[in-house]
């Protein structure tokens, strides 16, 4: 049986060395009869170069979660700090310009920041070189397969240089052998780059076979209910028997919650 953290243990832990500190976050859409609590009083804490997976119920606030972490969105009360300035964030849609090469929406961002053409060239070759596309950026999006297209946007995403990686279902829309590729090459470019990752999936496997932690949130409102942490040795292959045990616990907390919900 895995250890299961106390959410108010975690809750209480100092923002002081955090890269990411959410304290008693909460958010609220709407007014009157239209009024919708989405979080309700969220702490999470996750320590620079960890990998936390979140997972919830549909409507549980983990997107929104997300959205206050990046800045796009305000809580309704509560504090936020990520460390390291703006983080990152990847979305299940890549949100590719279709008229624009691999190479050119690559390095839009750089393009927006005031690289040098050269600059960019060259910062180019070095991104699709880590997620193994240096022979591609001619090519456009329509030209790609759905896990090429993903590892564009992964691109795109790492040229922001940002040490905080927020993504929200990234391989969600994938077939099962696409998104375990992408899973050795997300811990393989975390590891490498010492990078910080909070990720939403709806998928306890997945969850399971990356995470240095699972957190699961509960039905709306959205509230930290428990927090797996998991100790098994990487690397990690996803139809593992310990990758499924972990899995099979969450999922059973989250079916719990999901019947809360519903009564």
């Amino acid at each position: 049986m895995t250890a299961v953290l106390d959410p108010a243990t975690t809750a209480g832990w100092s923002s002081h060395g955090s890269a990411i500190a959410l304290t008693e976050v909460s958010k609220v859409f709407g007014r009157g009869a239209d009024t919708v609590h989405a979080l309700d009083k969220v702490s999470l804490h996750v320590r620079p170069g960890e990998f936390v997976c979140l997972v919830g119920a549909s409507g549980c606030g983990k997107s929104t979660l997300l959205s206050i972490a990046a800045g796009l969105d305000p809580p309704s009360g509560g504090a936020v700090v990520v460390s390291g300035g703006q983080p990152a964030l990847m979305f299940q849609d890549p949100a590719l310009f279709p008229w624009l090469t691999v190479a050119g929406n690559v390095g839009l961002p750089l393009r927006l920041k005031g690289f040098s053409r050269e600059q960019r060239r060259t910062r180019v070759t070095e991104l699709l070189s880590v997620v193994h596309l240096e022979d591609f950026g001619s090519r456009r999006p329509h030209e790609l397969s759905g896990g090429m297209r993903q590892r564009v946007a992964l691109a795109r995403t790492l040229g922001l240089e940002a040490p905080v990686l927020l993504m929200d279902e990234p391989f969600g829309a994938l077939d099962a052998m696409t998104r375990d590729l992408l899973h050795d090459e997300l811990e393989r470019i975390w590891t490498v780059r010492m990078l910080t990752v909070v990720f939403v999936t709806h998928n306890v496997r997945e969850a399971a076979r990356l995470g240095d932690r699972i957190v699961l949130l509960s039905s709306r409102p959205g509230r930290v209910v428990c927090d797996h942490p998991i100790d098994i040795p990487r690397p990690r292959r996803i139809d593992s028997p310990e990758v499924a045990t972990i899995a099979a616990e969450v999922t059973d907390r989250l079916r719990l919650e999901v019947r809360r919900h519903g009564r």
